[in-house]
């Protein structure tokens, strides 16, 4: 389907052809400065001038800043595919990907700013993406994607309870927004995890396509929607235990049974598929720590959130953006060999961050350093060897 005018799309900058192109690559930059800013001020090696305190920084920059970059990116990419109509281009996405780097430069170095001021800009973002978004699929009236719109919107509740706990003195606030946010996000990842895990493991390995099972999905996302709701309503403060066990331990094995359906060893020879693999099998993990902590294991949360942040988010992150910006930009799925050793050094960064710090606490210090320089490793190579697939036109000549 054409559905660009090519006259007009090669007077635009390749860059603001589609989101995908500014956002994937400002984002992963970002992630990989941010990370590199948050080791040297944890070794004390660096003051920085940011909004609120450096914890709060780290927390809501890697949610908001980072992870919210990417998923505007693949969703204002996708939804042309999904609607057939023309995605925010040009001036449009101009103006977005603008508010975005602004919000990003005031809670690095606007310590002094307003609050109200930071805030405001920092929580436009999504309202702006959710509107972009659903006109979109509200014209062609597909429901079927509607859903993300909400998504988009409770994420903004949850950045509000952010900035808003902060200010106010709300440590719990705060800090409910953030797990919210995580929490969230891992539903996202487990939704669209679903939808194109299969089908890129059957194309990519020549195999089968593995069927759904229907009531295994159901308990599996609507496990995840349940501890969202649990979370966000702050009733997890309320329940007994016992009952945090049973919710998250029955969607760790649900998700973990989902993912092993859909055969991991199949797919060694291909860093793309792996990569995606591995990453969602980090979610079952992070779920099964929260059961084990609220069992009475000697966990921190900490612990348990990072599994889903470093370890789902981090890299599967990093393995889609890999693959949809090689698509998109009309080029073969056939990464160049250094990216293998990326998906390698941002796996390490997880498994150092959640699994070496519980083993050996005592170097804890030590540990968060080496996760961050791996962290940092892995998405400076992306955004060098991807700068030119994203700034440059398709190398298939088509438009986008």
């Amino acid at each position: 389907m054409q559905i660009t005018d090519r006259q007009k799309e090669e007077q635009l900058t390749p860059i603001l052809r589609q989101a995908f192109r500014p956002l994937f690559l400002l984002g992963a930059g970002f992630s990989a400065i941010a990370m590199l800013l948050w080791g040297l001020a944890l070794g004390g090696k660096l003051s920085l001038p940011v909004y609120g305190n450096i914890m709060f920084w780290h927390s809501h920059e890697m949610i908001f800043g980072f992870v919210i970059a990417i998923v505007l990116g693949f969703l204002l990419t996708a939804v042309q595919n999904w609607t057939g109509l023309r995605a925010p281009h040009g001036k449009t996405l101009l103006i977005l990907t603008v508010l975005w780097a602004a919000a990003r430069l005031m809670l690095l170095l606007g310590g002094e700013l307003p609050w109200w001021l930071v805030a405001g800009v920092d929580v436009s973002l999504l309202p702006v993406a959710a509107l972009l978004f659903g006109r979109m699929v509200l014209k062609v009236n597909q429901t079927r994607n509607l859903f993300f719109v909400p998504i988009l919107l409770l994420l903004t509740v949850c950045n509000l309870l952010m900035h808003y706990g902060l200010h106010f003195g709300h440590y719990h606030i705060q800090v409910l927004g953030a797990y919210n946010a995580v929490f969230l996000v891992t539903l996202l990842m487990a939704i669209i995890g679903g939808r194109v895990l299969p089908m890129f493991t059957a194309n990519g390995t020549q195999t089968p396509k593995v069927t759904p099972i229907v009531w295994l999905d159901r308990i599996a996302l609507g496990s995840l929607w349940l501890i969202f709701a649990v979370h966000f309503l702050n009733l997890h403060t309320l329940l007994p235990n016992q009952i945090m066990v049973v919710l998250f331990g029955v969607s760790a094995v649900a998700t973990g049974i989902r993912v092993a359906r859909w055969k991991i060893w199949i797919t060694w020879r291909v860093p793309l598929l792996w990569s995606l693999h591995l990453a969602y099998w980090f979610i079952p993990v992070g779920l099964a720590l929260f059961a084990l902590r609220y069992a009475g294991f000697d966990l921190t949360q900490s612990l348990a959130l990072h599994a889903l942040t470093a370890g789902a988010m981090g890299n599967m992150i990093l393995s889609m953006i890999a693959r949809v910006s090689l698509g998109h930009s009309g080029r073969p799925l056939q990464p160049k060999l250094i990216m293998t050793g990326a998906f390698l050094l941002v796996l390490i960064a997880a498994l150092t961050r959640v699994f070496l710090i519980w083993l050996a606490p005592d170097l804890a210090s030590h540990w968060l350093m080496c996760s961050a320089l791996a962290w940092t490793l892995a998405y400076g190579i992306y955004v060098v060897v991807y700068f030119k697939v994203l700034t440059t036109p398709r190398a298939d000549g088509n438009p986008g």
